[in-house]
């Protein structure tokens, strides 16, 4: 076949799956890999999320089409836990619209909102769809390397000046560092996006996985955001929801109606007992969020501890279910991809090669905090030997030094 396929050819390949496919072969030869990659949560779903979506289930009257911009008590659930939560107040009907998980939401967002060769600002590194989405819509990025928070604004609002995009993509707490913003941050934000016509998407996917009592404030809380600004929200960690594919989008009327509009022409919305379960997570499942945060905050300190103690010493991330950690310095010079295969073939411990967020993180890997405890401190005990075999000597059998440590 010789078709060429022109929204393929766009896209480069997915790095994540070079990592994917040497993990499953790993497996396949019966191998123990430690899963630290893809930021999928492993804590089950609260239980009385599951219990509605049995019950909805069952009843016949909700196999049917849904609504592609969700159910009417879905979005009043939405618009009532932003209230509580943050203090914002929303129109169910004209500010909130659920999608089909956040990155579906965000990537079709990008699609109705940016005309070929428009721009998108883009803080580096990002989440893969805040890259791709917008080389989907035929649109150009203008890239800004976040290497320092303290600089960030002035980097953000020199490009704002400079480049006049039309879209500003954000993210915080952030993925893949883990790191957070004031609200005056977002009040500067806002001010740029309003004075130069900028329109700014929020993704809040780790809105309440913070830690050490700090809390993560919705650019929807600053006077004029509503003006220019959207919100994404996805209920995958928050609820430790991630198959069940529940988000939604919050915001500025105008463009909540565009992806509305959209939306209608590609979906009938998600399985409404799946939109009834989700209502029960928003209106009765608090405890359930922090519980699930907490554990998170555990398995951080786990990694940071035990992983220092191997001899890499990791920052301790203010947020999200990651830890954004710089290659150790005798493998920096390999990159993030190779590094990573080297994990995974030598300590049999399997993370997410910085390059897959961006240029700027090929540095850096990421570890999701998707294993136990004791998963953890396994992961630690085998990236121990690797640091500790000298250059030159031949490799050591890791796997079997790891089985023999825990037997010990």
């Amino acid at each position: 076949m010789t078709t060429q396929f022109y929204m393929s050819k766009r896209l480069p390949p997915y790095v994540f799956k070079t990592i994917n496919d040497l993990k499953a072969a790993a497996r396949a030869r019966g191998e123990d890999i430690i899963d630290l990659g893809m930021g999928n949560p492993d804590i089950p779903t609260p239980k009385p999320i599951v219990n509605k979506l049995i019950e909805a289930a069952r009843n016949p009257r909700n196999h049917r089409y849904s609504v592609s911009r969700g159910i009417p008590k879905l979005r009043e659930a939405i618009a009532n836990r932003y209230a509580r939560k943050w203090g914002v107040s929303l129109d169910a009907e004209a500010e909130v619209v659920v999608t089909i998980g956040a990155k579906e939401g965000l990537s079709h967002l990008v699609l109705t909102l940016l005309a070929p060769g428009e721009r998108t600002l883009l803080p580096e590194p990002t989440y893969p769809i805040h890259i791709f989405s917008t080389m989907m819509a035929d649109g150009r990025l203008i890239r800004v390397p976040m290497t320092n928070q303290d600089d960030l604004l002035d980097k953000l609002g020199a490009s704002i000046c400079s480049e006049r995009p039309k879209l500003l993509i954000l993210s915080f707490p952030h993925n893949p560092t883990g790191v957070c913003v004031s609200r005056e941050f977002f009040q500067e934000v806002i001010r740029l996006a309003r004075r130069y016509d900028v329109m700014v998407i929020h993704d809040f996917a780790y809105a309440d996985i913070v830690f050490d009592g700090q809390a993560a404030p919705s650019i929807l809380e600053i006077e004029g955001a509503r003006e220019v600004a959207v919100e994404i929200f996805s209920m995958s960690k928050s609820y430790s929801m991630p198959g069940w594919r529940v988000g939604f989008c919050v915001g500025n009327a105008d463009i909540i109606a565009a992806l509305s509009r959209v939306k209608s022409y590609l979906d009938y919305g998600i399985f409404q007992p799946i939109q009834i379960a989700a209502i029960i997570a928003l209106n009765e499942c608090e405890e359930h969020v922090e519980r699930i945060a907490g554990e998170y905050r555990k398995r951080r300190n786990v990694l940071v501890e035990s992983f220092g103690r191997a001899g890499w010493p990791v920052a301790m991330p203010e947020a999200t279910m990651f830890v954004w950690a710089r290659i150790p310095e005798r493998f920096r010079g390999m990159g993030s991809l190779e590094f990573s295969k080297l994990l995974l073939d030598r300590a049999k411990v399997a993370v997410a090669p910085g390059v897959g967020f961006g240029e700027s993180g090929d540095g850096h890997v990421r570890l999701a905090l998707v294993e136990n405890e004791k998963r953890i401190r396994q992961a630690a005990r085998g990236i121990k030997l690797l640091l500790q075999a000298a250059p030159g000597k031949p490799e050591v059998d890791l796997a079997a030094a790891v089985r023999e440590s825990k037997s010990q």
